[in-house]
């Protein structure tokens, strides 16, 4: 019955994944350490192993396609990959220092990042109007650029949560592209970088595939299914109301 539930739940989440385009990372994050009572640290290694599966398909086909710059991904795991290194390594600090009451430091982390980047993607532009700022490729541009992987792939590294909102936003600022090479390359990017977290993670013993099996085939009928709706359910409006339900939920975990 448990495994027909978890399948349930990652129906769920690929269905809305399908019919918003919110990132399966952050919508799952929560229904686990809430819904099913998964500690913090287990939820955050088994949702990178989930966020970096779930995403393989799409990147495969953006590469094939060259609907990416490759050497944007490049220059982002160049951060990146230590990043997140760094943020499963202090992960791993805090465990061992403080013991019990990591659980909770670890919570309030998730909880901060569920209200501030629901906020973001509120507040964010549409692809055509980012790409629409200027090009700021010299000097300093490709240090910038794995800046943002540095700062993304520790917030994944610490909490699973970021892959894309914040790649795809810190590139918006300052990358000059077609909207669809933004996305091939925050995707294929976001591949590399949650595959290499779930590696860190399942070293730690914090992936746990019981859960993880389940959620992965219910995700792929309930991707499709949200696709299919998207063309006859006004999706714009469920995002906002998505984002408003993790920002609630941020709150609850840090008690506000």
């Amino acid at each position: 019955m448990l495994f027909v539930v978890k399948m349930l739940i990652g129906m769920l989440v690929g269905t809305l994944v399908g019919l918003t385009g919110l990132g399966g990372g952050v919508l799952l994050l929560p229904i686990l350490i809430f819904g099913l009572g998964v500690s913090p640290i287990v939820a955050v290694g088994s949702d990178a192993a989930f966020n970096a599966l779930t995403k393989i398909g799409a990147g495969y086909l953006h590469w094939k396609w060259r609907t990416l710059d490759r050497r944007l991904v490049g220059g982002l795991c160049v951060g990146s990959i230590p990043g997140a290194l760094g943020g499963v390594l202090l992960i791993r600090h805090l465990r061992i220092v403080y013991g019990n009451e990591f659980d909770g430091m670890l919570r309030a982390l998730i909880g901060a990042l569920l209200v501030f980047i629901p906020l973001l993607l509120l507040l964010q532009k549409s692809p055509q109007q980012s790409a629409a700022l200027p090009c700021r490729a010299g000097r300093g541009f490709w240090p910038r650029v794995a800046g943002v992987g540095l700062v993304s792939g520790f917030l994944v590294g610490m909490s699973s949560v970021g892959s894309g909102t914040i790649v795809m936003l810190m590139l918006a600022l300052f990358v000059r592209s077609a909207p669809a090479t933004l996305v091939g390359t925050d995707i294929v990017h976001a591949v590399i970088l949650t595959g290499f977290t779930s590696v860190f993670y399942f070293r730690l013993g914090a992936v746990d595939t019981t859960l993880l099996i389940p959620l992965l085939i219910g995700s792929v009928p309930g991707a499709l299914l949200g696709v299919r709706l998207a063309t006859v359910i006004p999706s714009p409006w469920l995002r906002r109301v998505l984002c408003v339900t993790l920002i609630a939920a941020g709150a609850r975990m840090l008690r506000i």
